[in-house]
């Protein structure tokens, strides 16, 4: 099994797995700003969640975001 990984939430948050995934669903919603959270993903027909991402990971649309030529883009 792969060693601790820290992901990052949107938000900042952290958490340390035991895994190598490339994102994981943060389904929990725990914390008292989730429901209002920007980056929290409200799919039809499942229950909200949040990627995990790890840490300096660049953002998934980094690569678009560089092509349109928008410095704004979250990390």
């Amino acid at each position: 099994m792969a060693g601790p990984q820290t992901y990052r939430a949107g938000c900042g948050r952290e958490w340390s797995f035991a895994s190598r995934e490339p994102d994981l669903a943060y389904t929990e919603q725990a914390f008292a700003d989730c429901p209002g959270c920007p980056h929290r993903v409200e799919p039809e027909g499942a229950p909200p969640f949040c990627t995990l991402r790890p840490e300096n990971t660049p953002h998934p649309f980094a690569a678009l975001a560089a092509l349109l030529g928008d410095p704004g883009l979250p990390e």
